[in-house]
């Protein structure tokens, strides 16, 4: 074998030049998107007055194995990527395990995270069709960031609608946003009528990403020239976000490493698929096995004590329905730490694989993702992003039985981003003012209980 550097740096020529479509591989495809009001597959006409035409067209294809990468966002991502493997020696040391531990490092941009992979090649497919602006909800205000920085750079408007409680938890990343231009409403507001809607129903209501994509949804649909983008569950997020898992394979298989297991944190689904797609592609055709592990927050855990069901996208019951792994569109979830994650749905893609049982999902607490936070930032150098500590919590854990066991198995876990916008977070963490919550089965048998029936 190879001698391995502490961090594994591709070469420019050696970035992929294509997206890869793992509904390609797929035996059993995510279900179509149905229409909300006929509950009915929907057409690339009908989605065409939502999202821009080329995203309509890699959001309906799961035949296609490979898009290939426009030059100008090939370009843009020479910016910041190949972005670097790392092997996280300290934290083995620390640990006194005997596994391996790699993480993808995502957070090498001004927007800090893996975001701005999907953002700029929206913006790019927004700019190309003459579109004068386009809107987004964000969560933790990772995406949003992200998205401020690509309409920047295509010079596109962008109004922004942040969930209200990470609006108040994060003004500094709401204010770089502002400083790429966009504009920025907490959400929900009383600018759409469906804000205005679940302020009734829900008054004092900290939000959630299902009530943000309403109102982005609303506006995008009734302003002349603009259309609805968003960086997470949609199959056209994880087709550009496999930037991620494309480069982690070309690193590895440069050095001859061989994975044993992947992880990858779970909100809507945007970095744990685009981390995992060419191994879960691999797994699928049988070339090779791996234990893919998703892990999401306690307090919103759509996988692990949701249903594989089809519900609305948006606690407005606007948008397409899609068939996930679902809270219910009306779940509105705790104000806790997770920021990014706080979704009531998951992926269809990624449901579709945890339903046939090609990967595995944990859940964990906010307490316990901190302490793993802390834990790694001493050691490896890196505030991570609360959303990323969810994979660095788990890594631990596999670390720590290859322990007990002996076993020198190899981990691979993506760091979605820094967290340095998250000190808010992090000083309830050291206060020791956080709080565990995990919703009752009572609170989640309400939500579905509203599921569409059909």
């Amino acid at each position: 074998m190879k001698e391995i550097p502490y961090k594994i740096y591709l070469e420019e020529s050696e970035m992929p030049k294509a997206w890869y479509n793992l509904r390609a591989d797929m035996k059993n495809k995510p279900a179509p998107l149905l229409d909300s009001k006929t509950l009915k597959p929907i057409t690339a006409e009908e989605l065409s007055k939502v999202f821009c035409d080329e995203l309509v067209k890699q959001e309906l294809d799961d035949t296609t194995p490979y898009f290939d990468i426009p030059q100008e966002i090939y370009d843009f991502y020479k910016m910041y990527r190949p972005s670097p493997l790392v092997r996280a020696y300290c934290l083995e040391e620390r640990l006194q395990t005997p596994a391996k531990i790699y993480y993808k490092f995502e957070g090498n941009n001004t927007s800090g995270s893996h975001k701005l992979n999907s953002a700029i090649a929206q913006a790019y497919y927004a700019k190309k069709q003459g579109l004068k602006g386009v809107t987004t909800e964000t969560g933790a205000g990772q995406w949003g960031t992200a998205l401020s920085m690509a309409c920047s750079y295509f010079e596109l408007d962008c109004k922004v609608y942040m969930v209200k409680v990470s609006y108040e938890q994060k003004p500094f990343r709401r204010e770089v946003m502002r400083t790429y231009g966009a504009s920025v409403t907490p959400s929900p507001s009383m600018e759409t009528a469906v804000g205005r809607k679940i302020l009734e129903a829900h008054p004092g209501t900290t939000g959630s990403l299902g009530c943000a994509i309403s109102e982005a949804v609303e506006v995008a649909t009734q302003t002349e020239g603009y259309r609805y983008v968003l960086g997470s569950v949609l199959n056209q997020v994880l087709l550009h976000q496999t930037v991620i898992g494309l480069e982690t394979k070309t690193a590895l298989d440069k050095y001859d490493i061989k994975p044993d297991i992947i992880i990858g944190c779970a909100g809507g689904g945007s970095n744990l698929g685009g981390l995992i797609s060419p191994f879960m592609g691999e797994k699928i055709r049988g070339e090779a096995d791996y234990r893919i592990i998703g892990v999401e927050p306690a307090s919103c855990p759509s996988f692990t004590r949701g249903t594989y069901a089809y519900d609305y996208c948006d606690t407005g019951m606007v948008c397409p329905l899609q068939k996930m792994y679902t809270l219910g569109s009306g779940f509105i979830p705790a104000s806790t730490h997770s920021g990014g994650l706080r979704y009531h749905g998951m992926s269809s893609t990624l449901s579709q694989l945890y339903h046939d049982g090609l990967m595995d999902v944990v859940s964990v607490h906010q307490t316990e993702v901190f302490e793993a936070a802390q834990k790694f930032a001493k050691v490896e150098g890196i505030l991570p992003a609360p959303e990323s500590s969810h994979a660095i919590k788990v890594a631990i854990d596999e670390a720590m039985k290859c322990k007990e066991t002996g076993e020198e198995k190899t981990i691979v876990f993506g760091l979605t981003g820094t967290g340095y916008f998250d000190m808010m977070a992090y000083e309830k963490f050291n206060d020791k003012k956080m709080q565990d919550y995990t919703p009752s089965d009572e609170e989640l048998q309400a939500a579905l209980k509203n599921l569409p029936k059909f």
